[in-house]
C-alpha cells in the first residue's frame, strides 16, 4: 500500500509514520509513505524564496484558502495508476474501521490531501473527483492529522503489520478496561486489585466479563 502525502507540513507526520507498528510496516516494505509538498510547484514570490499557496476568498470571509495549482501539481507528481484521492473536510461523512478496511482491499494506492487555512479551492474536489472524509464531529488546524489517523488505521488491515489476525481489537472481544502487573498497585495507602475474573483462567467466564465491561463503558 502506498499512501502519497499532499501537504505543506511534511515535517509534522515524519516522525509519526517511522515509529512503532507504522515504522516497522515500513522498513518491512508493506507500505510506503511519500510526501509532497505544494510549494515546491510554486515560483518564488521575491528574493526571500517566499512560495505561497494561498490567496484571499473569493466573496470576502476571513482567512485564507489554498490555491489549486500547487495542489493539482503535487497530485499530477504522484505515480500511480488510479489511485483514490482523499479531502478532509470536517461536514463529510465520518472515516470509520469500515471505510478502512475498503480501501486496503480495493486500493494501492492513496493520495492524501491536508488542507490548511479555510480549506482548499472547491475546484480541486471536482477536478479531482476526491472522496471526503471527516475524524470527527470537531475541527483540527490542518488535514495531517486527519492524514495521520487514515494511514494508521488502514494500514492495520494490511496483512502482517500487526503480525497475528487476532491483533485487531475490532475483530475480537476487547474492552477499554484492562489490566497488567501488578496484581495489587499499592498506592497512597491503598490496594488496587485486578478483578478476580482476570485471574481465573476460565475463558468463558473473561469473555463474559469483557462483554459487559465493553457494554458499561458504552453506557456511561
Amino acid at each position: 500500500m502506498n499512501f502519497h502525502v499532499i501537504t505543506i507540513f511534511p515535517e509534522a507526520l515524519d516522525s509519526y509514520m517511522n515509529e512503532s507498528i507504522i515504522g516497522r510496516a515500513s522498513k518491512k516494505k508493506l507500505i510506503k509513505v511519500s510526501f509532497y509538498n505544494p510549494r515546491d510547484f510554486v515560483k518564488p514570490k521575491n528574493k526571500t524564496n517566499y512560495r505561497p499557496v494561498d490567496d484571499r476568498p473569493y466573496g470576502g470571509g476571513p482567512g485564507m484558502v489554498m490555491r489549486p495549482e500547487p495542489i493539482l501539481s503535487a497530485v499530477r507528481k504522484v505515480k500511480a495508476k488510479k489511485p483514490l484521492i482523499v479531502n478532509f473536510i470536517p461536514s463529510a461523512p465520518k472515516f470509520t474501521t469500515a471505510e478502512a478496511k475498503k480501501i486496503a482491499k480495493k486500493h494501492k494506492d492513496v493520495i492524501l490531501i491536508c488542507g490548511r487555512y479555510e480549506g482548499i479551492d472547491a475546484r480541486v474536489d471536482k477536478i479531482l473527483k476526491t472522496k471526503k472524509y471527516s475524524i470527527g464531529d470537531y475541527v483540527v488546524t490542518g488535514g495531517e492529522l486527519p492524514a495521520m489517523v487514515l494511514i494508521d488505521s488502514v494500514s492495520r488491515q494490511i496483512p502482517g503489520v500487526l503480525g497475528k489476525y487476532e491483533s485487531l481489537e475490532e475483530e475480537r472481544v476487547s474492552s477499554s478496561i484492562v489490566y497488567t502487573r501488578p496484581e495489587v498497585l499499592k498506592y497512597k495507602g491503598k490496594n488496587y486489585k485486578v478483578p478476580k475474573v482476570l485471574l481465573s483462567g476460565n475463558h468463558a467466564e473473561i469473555e463474559k466479563w469483557k462483554k459487559k465491561s465493553l457494554r458499561d463503558s458504552a453506557d456511561s
